[in-house]
C-alpha cells in the first residue's frame, strides 16, 4: 500500500471539489483530488449551466474566469410564457444583477486546467474508494488505482462527490438527518445544433405540460420538456421531441424555438434533498453530496461553490490560527442560504409543471398565481431576487 499525506483530502472532481482545490491552493493549503469517474466523462457531462453573478465574481477573482469573461452570455432576465402569453422579467432592472449562462462542463474545463498548471494532486479513474477514521485527528481516504491500493492520510476530508458518492453515506445514520421530496415528473432534455432564437431563457407552462428553452453556446440549444419519471426515450423520435417543444414553447407573439439536430439527449429526475448537518467530525460535505434542488430554479452549480468558498474560508483560518470557530459553523452557515435556495426552486418547479393532482382547483390556482407574479412588481422583484441570487458572503 502507498501512503500519501495531504492536509485535505478531496473525494470527487466535480466543480465542488476542483473549485475546493483551487480555493486551498490559492491560500497556500495542501489539497489531494480523488474521482472515480474518467477526465473525459467529467468533463463531458452536460449539468447546469446558469450561474449568479457571486458565482462569476468568485470565479474571476480566484484565477479561473477569463475564459468565463470571454465566452459567458449575460442575460439580464428571462421570460416566462404562460399558455402562449410570452412576458419578459427584467432581472437587471428590479435587482441590479444579472446571470451568465456558461455550462457546468466549461467550469470543470476551466478548474481543471488550472489544477494542472498548480501542479496539485488530481486522479482520474480511481476504484474502490472509502473513508475512514472519520472521528480521528488523521481520518484517511482509501483507494485502488492501476491495480496498487493508496491510503491518504489527511487532515480533513471534504465529501464533493454527488449525491450518489461514498462520503455522506459514511455518516452514521443516527448523526445525520435527510429531507427529502421526490417529484412526480421528470425533464427530457436535449442539446440541439441549432442557433438560440431567443436572447433569454424562457420557462413555459402549456396545457401538456412545462417546457424551457435555454442555451450553451451561440450555435447549441438547450431545452427540456416535462416527462414521465420513467420516460422510454425509445418512444421519443428527433421529431416527436421538437413537435411537443415548438407546441409548448411556441407563443403569440410569433416567437418559437429554431430546429436543428440533436446530439444528446436524457432524461432527469427531479428531487429536493437536503443532509442536515452537512458535516461529521472531521469530514464536511459539500454540493451534492449534501443537497439537491429541482433544477428549475438554476441553483445547484451556485450553492456548490458557496459552500466550498464556505469550507475553504474555515479551512484557512484553522491553519492560520488553530481555530476551529468556522470549521464548527460551516453547517449552520451553510444551511440557511441551501433552504432559501430549496424554498424558490420548489416555488418555481410547482409553479411552471402541471400538476398530477387531477384537481381543477389546483390548476386554476396555479394559474392565478403565474398572473399575479407577472403583474405585480413586488412579485416579480422577489423573483428576480432569488433567481439572481444573494452575495456570496
Amino acid at each position: 500500500m502507498k501512503s500519501v499525506r495531504t492536509q485535505v483530502g478531496i473525494v470527487g472532481a466535480g466543480p465542488a471539489g476542483l473549485m475546493l482545490g483551487q480555493l486551498l491552493h490559492l491560500a497556500g493549503i495542501d489539497s489531494d483530488i480523488v474521482e472515480n469517474r474518467a477526465q473525459d466523462y467529467v468533463v463531458e457531462r452536460v449539468r447546469a449551466g446558469v450561474l449568479e453573478q457571486g458565482t462569476v465574481d468568485l470565479l474571476v477573482e480566484n484565477g479561473v474566469g477569463s475564459r468565463l469573461q470571454r465566452e459567458g452570455l449575460f442575460h439580464d432576465g428571462i421570460y416566462i410564457n404562460v399558455l402562449g402569453n410570452r412576458r419578459h422579467i427584467d432581472m437587471t432592472a428590479l435587482t441590479g444583477r444579472g446571470i451568465t449562462v456558461y455550462g457546468q462542463n466549461e467550469v470543470v474545463k476551466d478548474l481543471i486546467a488550472a489544477r494542472s498548471e498548480a501542479g496539485r494532486p488530481l486522479l482520474f479513474e480511481v476504484a474502490d474508494v472509502s473513508v475512514h477514521d472519520l472521528d480521528s485527528k488523521q481520518p484517511k481516504i482509501t483507494f485502488t488505482k492501476d491495480g496498487e491500493t493508496y491510503e491518504v492520510q489527511c487532515d480533513f476530508i471534504a465529501g464533493c462527490d454527488g449525491f450518489h458518492g461514498i462520503c455522506r453515506p459514511a455518516i452514521p445514520q443516527n448523526q445525520i438527518r435527510i429531507y427529502e421530496r421526490v417529484y412526480p415528473f421528470a425533464w427530457l432534455g436535449i442539446l440541439a445544433e441549432a442557433p438560440p432564437s431567443s436572447p433569454e431563457l424562457v420557462y413555459s407552462l402549456h396545457h401538456h405540460g412545462f417546457a424551457l428553452f435555454s442555451m450553451r453556446s451561440n450555435t447549441v440549444t438547450r431545452l427540456y420538456l416535462q416527462c414521465a419519471p420513467d420516460e422510454d426515450l425509445t418512444e421519443w423520435s428527433d421529431d416527436r421531441i421538437w413537435e411537443e417543444l415548438l407546441t409548448r414553447l411556441a407563443s403569440t407573439d410569433g416567437w418559437k424555438p429554431n430546429v436543428g439536430p440533436i446530439f444528446q439527449k436524457g432524461v432527469t429526475g427531479m428531487r429536493s434533498f437536503v443532509a442536515e448537518p452537512m458535516s461529521y467530525q472531521r469530514m464536511f460535505l459539500a454540493g451534492d453530496a449534501a443537497h439537491i434542488v429541482p433544477p428549475t430554479g438554476a441553483k445547484g452549480l451556485n450553492l456548490a461553490i458557496a459552500d466550498v468558498w464556505r469550507l475553504s474560508r474555515a479551512f484557512a483560518d484553522y491553519y492560520q490560527s488553530g481555530r476551529e470557530e468556522l470549521l464548527n459553523r460551516y453547517s449552520d452557515d451553510c444551511l440557511g442560504r441551501v433552504w432559501r435556495a430549496q424554498r424558490f426552486s420548489w416555488w418555481m418547479t410547482s409553479m411552471l409543471h402541471k400538476q398530477d393532482t387531477g384537481n381543477p382547483f389546483d390548476y386554476r390556482r396555479q394559474l392565478a398565481e403565474l398572473d399575479y407574479m407577472m403583474n405585480s412588481r413586488a412579485a416579480m422583484t422577489s423573483l428576480a431576487e432569488n433567481y439572481v441570487g444573494f452575495p456570496i458572503d
